[in-house]
């Protein structure tokens, strides 16, 4: 969230790719996993929904927060080591993800089906294994009581009080929920159908996905660490935030299509919707 558009229209662009990269996040990818396969076991028709009920959850969370930051902003600025102080969480978190999420994927035996691994999920026992719609909303509220998630929700709130106060600061709350929305859902939908076949097709795409989600988490966290130790790369990133954004997102969507691609190749199955 360093050096924000000064421009609404790119401030809103890159808030809601912001919202799509955070909704893919391994933890948040890993949590949805779980829930989904858990619930889908259970026979619950909500299995399919899970995605979106705890990006939903996360979101509320997410909206409070800009709704008190926009409120106080005119009165208090956020401190100038808040942004390198969540830079540097940030960069923790997706150092240690995708490094565990690439040795789960070396270390799973060919034909067995790759389990993302999640850090914060670890912490909440049993919360997650949410078994109502409610709760599975609750699981995402609390992945929102994080530092990166409250950083990034303080310095877009406070900046975009500068285009009007609280209004605009709940509007980018909710481009950033939307973004959320739609990386999650879609999360949780294609995993409950993945879910539904007996063949190869789960086993070879979750290994796909995995080492997409591994290589793009290292990949951010490399340029994270450039743009906070170089100025060189500081200087050649600035103003790239929606691009990068952008690269991001379009890398992990890239993957969900080629896992499915490859593994329909594999089963020799017709090109029809998974």
């Amino acid at each position: 969230m360093h050096d924000l558009p000064a421009d609404w229209s790119a401030l809103c662009a890159l808030v809601f790719l912001l919202g799509m990269r955070h909704g893919f996040d391994a933890d948040h990818l890993a949590t949805i996993d779980g829930l989904t396969r858990l619930n889908q076991r259970r026979g619950l028709a909500l299995a399919r929904y899970c995605g979106a009920l705890f990006s939903t959850g996360h979101g509320g969370v997410v909206m409070l927060i800009a709704i008190a930051v926009g409120s106080v902003s005119e009165r208090w600025v956020p401190p100038g080591w808040l942004d390198a102080f969540g830079a540097w969480v940030s960069i923790a978190f997706l150092l240690a993800l995708g490094l565990v999420n690439l040795s789960a994927v070396l270390a799973t035996p060919a034909g067995q089906t790759v389990a993302l691994v999640g850090l914060k999920g670890r912490w909440l026992g049993r919360l997650t294994q949410a078994r109502s719609r409610l709760g599975v909303a609750a699981v995402g509220a609390v992945f929102a009581l994080s530092f990166d998630t409250i950083s990034q929700s303080v310095l877009f709130a406070a900046t975009a009080t500068q285009f009007g106060g609280v209004t605009r600061a709940m509007m980018l709350a909710l481009l950033f929920v939307l973004g959320m929305l739609v990386t999650d859902g879609l999360n949780g939908w294609w995993i409950s159908r993945l879910i539904a076949r007996s063949d190869e097709v789960p086993a070879l795409a979750s290994r796909i996905m995995g080492a997409a989600v591994a290589g793009v988490s290292l990949l951010v966290a490399a340029v994270g660490v450039g743009k906070l130790l170089s100025p060189a790369v500081g200087g050649w990133s600035e103003g790239k935030d929606l691009a990068l954004g952008t690269l991001v997102v379009g890398v992990i969507a890239l993957s969900y299509l080629f896992a499915m691609a490859v593994a329909r190749s594999r089963s020799g199955q017709p090109r029809q919707a998974a």
